[in-house]
């Protein structure tokens, strides 16, 4: 039985920080902390939702852009590249904004940031704007991908340990929804013969909504301070790097499909914007939807058993994916890619479920016990998370560039889905050896007589 928890109690909605925070002890958690952890959970999830719109939206604004811009395929390629790189970029700076300025407070800035490329995009958009003023634009919204890393940064300090795979499942998911919702708006704009600008002009007062509604309804937690060792730490230890490798095969993928997939359809199948504009949200919408299942999976049966299977499954449907794409059928490859979405969005779920998870499968190997192995755990997890967010988001890059130079080389993209089965492979045999694979009985003897504790990851 937990003590009760003898920290007061949190602020009212009206309350800029608040002092104490142990979500660990379940009194607190059951009386106190729930309430308000779901609440900045909410509004967290509405905001990096917009972000993750005005990231993607170039993805859909390409649609958009006819013969009567000027740009060719490979350029359309190349500015989604910029986009997502910048984005990816973007989420280290984020994760330390929250220590520096709180949750609350990034919340309001980074939501606000937005406004910075959809109006500049609204400006520009127009046949006869060159294709460096497009790509320095596109550069703007790259700060959207940002807001992930922030978001997720503030509410991996809101939750118990219990509990991380569920919130940052649905904090992700709920901003990874915010792709093939820009989709479908697009496809409703295209459908009704509007503009690319009318898209525009929707999200600009959606951006200040977010922005006004976390300055009303969000909290600072006083308890997470600025920590650069905490960073150095993390950037020290391995972990952060492999779990960045494996990132790069669920999030790269889910973000760098989202990106591509309706210029693969209007360049490989020929489909019009309104034709691709159809497809293309399903399968981010699919995958979105479906990363909190992969957090409560990761949760019950353990992130690196989930992330395994799951490895294997993507290597399938990428397998079925080039067979579809050699003989040009195109109902059996939007079907094995809104699969390969799917997937992707589970991964998603257990492989952030994974991080909190070695730390404090670290700090208990250490010795540490009770708050102090929460409170290790939450330092490094949370230091880490920006890192491992923005090389897996990078991944969303190498998918773009990949389409780009197989459709130069080949005018097909084939070429590129054999290099991402490679990856996958690749992706599964480092989770089997690191987390899964039993150690030898050499190491687990040496481990016994030095007396150490055997790490064992296969439950994280």
């Amino acid at each position: 039985m937990t003590a009760p928890s003898t920290a007061p109690a949190p602020p009212s909605r009206g309350g800029r920080w608040i002092q104490e925070w142990d979500p660990e002890d379940e009194t607190f958690w059951r009386e106190k902390g729930e309430k308000v952890a779901r609440r900045n959970l909410l509004f967290s999830v509405l905001s990096e939702h917009i972000g993750f719109s005005i990231w993607t939206l170039w993805s859909v604004l390409v649609l958009f852009m006819g013969p009567e811009y000027g740009l060719t395929p490979a350029d359309k390629f190349l500015l989604t590249s910029v986009v997502t790189l910048v984005g990816a970029v973007a989420r280290v700076p984020y994760t330390f904004a929250v220590a520096i300025f709180g949750g609350r407070n990034w919340t309001i800035v980074s939501a606000g940031l937005l406004l910075v490329p959809t109006i500049a995009a609204f400006v520009v958009m127009e046949p006869g704007t060159s294709f460096s003023t497009f790509l320095w634009v596109g550069l703007l919204a790259g700060v959207g991908g940002g807001n992930f890393a922030s978001s997720m940064t503030n509410i991996n300090a809101f939750f118990p340990l219990r509990k991380k795979g569920w919130a940052l499942g649905l904090n992700a998911g709920g901003g990874n929804i915010g792709v093939p919702v820009i989709q479908l708006v697009a496809l409703a704009v295209i459908g009704a013969s509007g503009g690319p600008r009318v898209l525009l002009g929707i999200y600009i007062p959606l951006i200040v909504v977010a922005a006004t509604l976390a300055a009303l309804y969000m909290d600072n937690l006083e308890n997470v301070k600025n920590d650069t060792g905490a960073a150095k730490d993390a950037a020290r230890d391995a972990h952060t790097w492999i779990m960045s490798f494996l990132y790069v095969g669920t999030f790269g993928s889910f973000i760098g499909y989202a990106f591509a997939f309706g210029q693969v359809l209007q360049v490989q199948f020929g489909r019009t914007p309104l034709q691709a504009a159809y497809l293309t949200f399903i399968g981010p919408l699919l995958g979105s939807l479906i990363r909190p299942l992969g957090g409560w999976l990761a949760d019950k049966y353990g992130g690196a058993k989930i992330t395994l299977y799951n490895y294997v499954g993507m290597a399938a449907a990428t397998a079925v994916l080039i067979v579809a794409s050699m003989q040009k059928s195109l109902p059996l490859f939007v079907t094995v890619f809104i699969v390969l979405f799917v997937l992707s969005g589970l991964g998603n779920g257990s492989t952030y479920k994974m991080i909190p998870g070695i730390f404090q499968t670290k700090a208990l190997a250490k010795g540490l016990e009770g708050e102090a192995a929460a409170a290790y755990g939450r330092r490094l997890s949370g230091a880490s998370m920006g890192l491992i967010g923005a090389v897996g988001a990078l991944g969303g890059v190498g998918i773009n560039l990949a389409f780009r130079q197989s459709f130069l080389s080949s005018g097909s993209g084939t070429g590129a889905f054999v290099v991402f089965l490679a990856f996958y492979a690749a992706c599964f045999a480092v989770t089997w050896a690191v987390y899964l694979r039993r150690p030898a009985d050499a190491a687990r003897a040496t481990a016994a007589a030095e007396s150490k504790p055997q790490l064992s990851y296969a439950e994280v």
